[in-house]
């Protein structure tokens, strides 16, 4: 059975860097395509960022990019994610996701979908 635990939530300032963990158990993050999630209030979820298997290869959120970073701690079975110079409306839950099938590109994976497994998520809300 695979679980995601996130970690690394809470109250940040506007402008802070903000750096989340994803622990998973019973599957290894580097054999398997891992991805970020956001929830923000009233809004539906949006991918953010996806790591595949091989490469690995990463893809982002228009919306982010060139301010999020995902990344794999191999040693550490971790999936984490940074972004840089919060704004309020980063402010939302943020979930970590593993996907068991293999599609590609890896573009596909910015549909909620293509995920099997899903952490309980963890709070990030950004003051100014």
């Amino acid at each position: 059975q695979v679980q995601l635990v996130e970690s690394g939530g809470g109250l940040v300032q506007a402008g802070d860097t903000l750096r989340l963990s994803c622990a998973a158990s019973g599957r290894t993050v580097s054999s398997y395509t891992m991805g970020w999630f956001r929830q923000g209030p009233g809004k539906e979820r949006e991918f953010v960022a996806v790591i595949s298997w091989s490469g690995p290869r990463t893809y982002y959120a228009d919306s982010l990019k060139g301010r999020v970073t995902i990344s794999r701690d191999n040693a550490r079975n971790t999936v984490n994610l940074r972004v840089n110079n919060l704004r309020a409306e980063d402010t939302a839950e943020y979930y970590c996701a593993h996907a068991e099938k293999y599609y590609s590109p890896v573009s596909f994976y910015t549909d909620p979908v293509r995920f099997d497994y899903w952490g309980q998520g963890t709070q990030v809300t950004v003051s100014s």
